[in-house]
């Protein structure tokens, strides 16, 4: 399976940007909170989402202190009304676009959402326009940083999780397995020393689209922009190769 590489993406397009830490934080402070909230406990240890959100959150360089002070307010019962909802719809030249986000008003977001399709040359569509181009997989993000991870090893200790697949990227080596099964690998790979970057369930599209169009590239790569840099998305997936 050809790597997916979102990870890497978002990381490249975040870098340079001097509010990107802030963004970032906010939009795994929303993730953390709802964790904590869905899984009852505040606890790491107990909570193995909860503890690759921290992990994720200490990769993009956000200070422990923020992250402890979250985890207290949390602890503490702070409210929060944020509830997940997937946006659909295509991008220039029919890109095929899945958005998906948590946000505390609907209203708010789907407007939001509508606004950046249009400007970028796409549009809004229904709920079940484009999902069924994509296949739900959970993919987990290791950090091969410095390129040391033996691959001999690794294969073997991939298959002893249980996973389907895996592939070297830049930087990372990204593991596959099925839907909901990402945070359980990725707790199994942890124990084996690996340092985990995020576990979680991935859309992959079943066919990708190239851009050859000059604008129409320039539009599309405003519109992932636009989408990645507003605190109510979470995750965004297409098929542009």
């Amino acid at each position: 399976m050809a790597g997916h590489s979102k990870w890497n993406n978002i990381k490249r397009k975040k870098e340079g940007k001097d509010n990107a830490r802030a963004k970032v934080f906010t939009k795994i402070s929303r993730e953390i909170l709802v964790c904590i909230r869905e899984g009852g406990s505040a606890d790491p240890n107990v909570n193995f989402k909860l503890r690759d959100l921290i992990a994720k959150a200490k990769s993009n360089n956000i200070p422990g202190d923020n992250i402890d002070r979250l985890l207290k307010k949390a602890a503490g019962g702070e409210k929060n009304d944020y509830e997940s909802c997937t946006y659909e719809g295509y991008g220039p030249s029919g890109i095929a676009v899945l958005v998906s986000c948590l946000t505390d008003n609907r209203n708010r977001t789907a407007g939001e959402m509508r606004h950046y399709f249009d400007k970028c040359g796409g549009n809004l569509g229904n709920s079940g326009c484009v999902s069924f181009m994509f296949s739900e997989k959970g993919i987990v993000v290791v950090d091969n940083q410095d390129n040391e991870i033996d691959a001999d090893s690794f294969m073997e200790h991939v298959i002893e999780a249980g996973a389907d697949d895996y592939s070297f990227d830049d930087g990372v080596i990204e593991v596959y397995t099925e839907p909901n099964s990402a945070e359980g690998i990725g707790e199994a790979l942890s124990e084996q020393g690996y340092k985990i970057l995020s576990a979680q369930n991935e859309q992959i599209p079943s066919n990708y689209t190239a851009l050859t169009d000059e604008e129409q590239v320039k539009k599309m790569t405003l519109l992932l922009e636009l989408l990645e840099d507003n605190d109510d998305v979470q995750n965004v997936w297409h098929n542009w190769e």
